[in-house]
């Protein structure tokens, strides 16, 4: 009579101890993959962002507003506050969703809340935690401008209630931040004019306020920022104060060469 070959306890628990190691050894890798086709994803939503901008520049020949009637803290509910990323919406493929909304009333009225509860793909970062909100999100805000280099912080691309136009970006379209990554923001709506912010730490700055508006993302190491000319670039987190002020002013005078960021 034959005896059956079989596994030892110490063999069992040596290949159990090879297979955990080589999952070990390549979940990191399944794990670098899967963040990187998510962080190519985001800079594609970026991309279409930038077109949408600059589709609505053709036809309006000018960029579009920050926030359309600021509504501050306290103000009356009269106020519309529609943001700029409401304006595109027919430049990213959205032309029923936008013409769902009354803009004659505020983006919150009630007869607005179906389209303001409408998640838009190209609004939403892969990387970002999910949101619960009764409006569609955005991980992606208007650059207002910055208090890193100056006080005045008004010196964006995306303003309250003002129009401008490629030739007031007097820094250059391809070193002015337009749209920048502003995960777990406390206004990270695209319906809503208070996407727009005031840049005033650096990017993923651990000591930034979490509850303001800030470049900050999920991606290891540094966030995704869109420049008016409509090339997206990756800011890491070591990037000089400065330099990302200067990026964000639209007419500041600084002169800032590629290799600083």
């Amino acid at each position: 009579q034959k005896t059956q070959d079989a596994f030892t306890l110490v063999e069992l628990l040596v290949v159990i101890s090879i297979i955990g190691i080589l999952i070990g050894l390549l979940l990191p890798a399944v794990q670098a993959a899967r963040e990187a086709a998510r962080r190519t994803q985001c800079q594609n939503n970026l991309k279409q962002i930038g077109l949408g901008i600059h589709g609505f520049h053709e036809a309006k020949k000018r960029l579009p507003i920050g926030c359309l009637e600021w509504r501050p803290f306290g103000g009356p509910a009269t106020r519309r506050q529609f943001a700029w990323s409401a304006f595109i919406l027919p430049h990213l493929e959205q032309q029923n969703l936008f013409d769902s909304i009354d803009f004659k009333k505020p983006f919150d009225h009630p007869d607005n809340r179906v389209a303001a509860a409408t998640e838009i793909s190209i609004f939403v970062c892969p990387s970002a935690p999910e949101n619960e909100s009764e409006r569609g999100k955005t991980d992606y805000g208007g650059l207002y401008g910055e208090r890193i280099r100056t006080r005045n912080p008004d010196d964006g691309i995306f303003l309250y209630d003002v129009k401008l136009d490629w030739e007031d970006l007097r820094d250059g379209l391809s070193t002015t931040m337009a749209v920048a990554e502003d995960i777990g923001g406390p206004d990270s709506e695209w319906i809503n004019g208070r996407n727009v912010f005031v840049q005033a730490g650096g990017v993923n700055d651990p000591d930034a306020w979490i509850g303001d508006n800030e470049i900050r993302s999920q991606h290891p190491g540094g966030a995704m920022a869109l420049f008016a000319d409509g090339h997206v670039h990756f800011l890491t987190n070591n990037i000089d104060y400065q330099v990302l002020g200067a990026l964000i002013t639209r007419r500041g005078g600084e002169a800032v060469s590629e290799e600083e960021f």
